[in-house]
């Protein structure tokens, strides 16, 4: 992947991180003070490169970067709650097919998630069922507050990785 200037780069990845272009913006200056005037990075290299900056961002803008992330099925209530590539991952695990009680198991799940963590329930859904994602969210509402805020971040990085791919035909 070639990228002539800073512009182009937040045009193609500005959004690979939700509703954040500031990851974006960050790892192209990162490849500047590098010297990397035209980054010539594969889909892992770049991924990579976004992962460490968000990772070393500071908790409260990891935090925001997690809070910008929609609940699980929101989309079959409320279609334009959702971004382009939020929407098209859900609807790729099926939850936009939700039966009716699986879109209340759904809903009741994200408050009891938000309420105890305070940040939406996060999964990279790209291979999964729905039936697999609400196995998942099971699981993961028994985990630590600090538990989660790590598994949230590590999923935020691979849908990251995944949308980044995507962009690159990778």
């Amino acid at each position: 992947m070639k990228c002539p200037d800073k512009e182009a780069f937040l045009t193609k990845f500005g959004a690979v991180y939700e509703h954040s272009p500031w990851v974006a913006e960050r790892a192209f200056e990162a490849a500047m003070k590098d010297r990397l005037d035209t980054m010539t990075l594969d889909a892992d290299a770049l991924a990579a490169r976004f992962e460490s900056v968000f990772l070393e961002a500071s908790t409260e803008r990891q935090l925001g970067v997690l809070r910008a992330h929609p609940a699980l099925a929101c989309g079959r209530a409320e279609h334009n709650v959702l971004t382009v590539d939020s929407r098209k991952e859900q609807a790729g695990a099926g939850l936009d097919q939700c039966t009716e009680q699986e879109f209340m198991l759904f809903r009741e799940m994200n408050a009891i998630y938000f309420g105890k963590y305070d940040i939406p329930f996060i999964i990279a859904v790209k291979g999964l069922s729905r039936q697999d994602v609400l196995a998942t969210f099971r699981e993961r509402l028994n985990n630590s507050t600090d538990s989660e805020f790590q598994t949230a971040l590590r999923q935020v990085c691979r849908i990251a990785r995944f949308r980044i791919g995507e962009i690159l035909g990778d």
